[in-house]
């Protein structure tokens, strides 16, 4: 499975960006997306993920300000990230989990900074 992660960039605090996941190859239809990320200095973390049915799950730090969703005709996971905040800076990951293995893509650096 490869990953093509886009929509990462500078915005103010307040502001929000979408983040945007591609996989392609060979795909199972049960399957788990979603996005992790890396402060400077810190472990990666879970941001949120969302499951093929559609079961979502997100990190306590941002929930109500951010939305994952995925288009599975697409094989593509979005990230809504609104009121964002300095501590949200980071490189974001796209990750894809099916019954073989867990999938990383390149990285996407987000930076919350007036």
């Amino acid at each position: 499975v490869q990953l093509q992660a886009s929509g990462g960039g500078l915005v103010q605090p307040g502001g929000s960006l979408r983040l945007s996941c591609a996989a392609s190859g060979r795909i199972f239809s049960f399957n788990v997306m979603g996005w992790y990320r890396q402060a400077p200095g810190k472990q990666r973390e879970l941001v949120a993920t969302i499951r093929s049915g559609g079961r979502t799950n997100y990190a306590d730090s941002v929930k109500g300000r951010f939305t994952i969703s995925r288009v599975n005709a697409k094989n593509t996971v979005y990230l809504q990230m609104n009121s964002l905040k300095p501590e949200d800076t980071a490189v974001y990951y796209c990750m894809f989990s099916d019954p073989v293995n867990n999938h990383w893509g390149q990285g996407t650096l987000v930076t919350v900074s007036s």
